[in-house]
């Protein structure tokens, strides 16, 4: 099974692993398969790491903003997550602190929707009902997250889903369900301009806002060719210049003193 040169991902695939090796394979054989590595998104709070992992994002920050607070801090781990982008540590209602990798965890951090971000105090079900998923199997992810196993999310090309599923299945996946959309992100490589943002995005933020999003999204992605992390410090950016208004929107310019 190979992918088209360009990935044009437009379907989300999620399945639960039981140990962290079949989690190492299964990571291995997809980005020998083609899948980029800003594609993959791994969850789980057992993870054997080679270095102390810092920066843990606490039930008081999650109560007072959602999962916007905080940032996704990178570390070497001894597994194949250290292949993936953004991993780092956050803290999930209901689950507790969990080592996150990839897409998923930038939107847990409400990073894409202050939507997202709004449910994220009813744990991980909330966001990902919001993604797409019916709640009885996202119920299921977060009880088997909850238990130790291990969360995985691809996003694949749509005639590439039956493939992916095979494979998933080939290396131990369990529960493996598809929705009809791919994780959102802030834009498909660099944004030219404020329209390129996904409407995840712009619509919760002021043109201004918008512009200073597009900024320095731009110039992290040009310095370290890391979407989620210029997804991450955009954000930073917004929350250092604005204030959330009565309508969810960041709109209301901070006074510098």
């Amino acid at each position: 099974m190979t992918v088209a040169t360009k990935y044009n991902a437009d379907r989300a695939i999620s399945a639960i692993f039981s140990t962290q090796e079949q989690v190492d394979e299964v990571i291995r054989n997809l980005l020998k398969e083609g899948v980029p590595r800003d594609h993959v998104s791994v969850i789980g709070r057992n993870f054997q790491t080679e270095t102390r992992i810092s920066g843990f994002i606490t039930k008081r920050d999650v109560i007072l903003d959602g999962l916007k607070s905080g940032a996704i801090f990178g570390s070497l781990f001894g597994s194949l997550l250290s292949l993936l982008t953004g991993v780092g540590v956050l803290f999930i209602p209901f689950v507790g602190p969990v080592v996150a990798a990839g897409p998923l965890g930038a939107v847990l951090l409400g990073a894409t929707s202050g939507a997202i971000a709004a449910s994220a105090g009813a744990g991980l079900i909330s966001v990902l009902t919001t993604l797409g998923m019916p709640e009885d199997k996202a119920a299921v992810y977060q009880t088997r997250l909850e238990a130790g196993e291990f969360f995985l999310v691809i996003d694949v090309p749509a005639e590439q889903v039956q493939g992916f599923e095979a494979l998933l299945e080939q290396f131990g996946g369990e529960e493996i369900h598809t929705v009809d959309q791919a994780l959102p992100r802030p834009c498909e490589g660099r944004c030219t301009s404020v329209e390129d943002l996904s409407p995840e995005v712009r619509s919760h933020l002021s043109k201004d806002a918008q512009k200073s999003f597009v900024e320095r999204y731009n110039a992290i992605l040009d310095e370290t060719g890391d979407p989620l992390k210029a997804e991450e410090e955009a954000w930073n950016q917004v929350r250092e210049q604005y204030d959330v208004d009565d309508s969810g929107i960041w709109s209301r310019e901070k006074v510098l003193v």
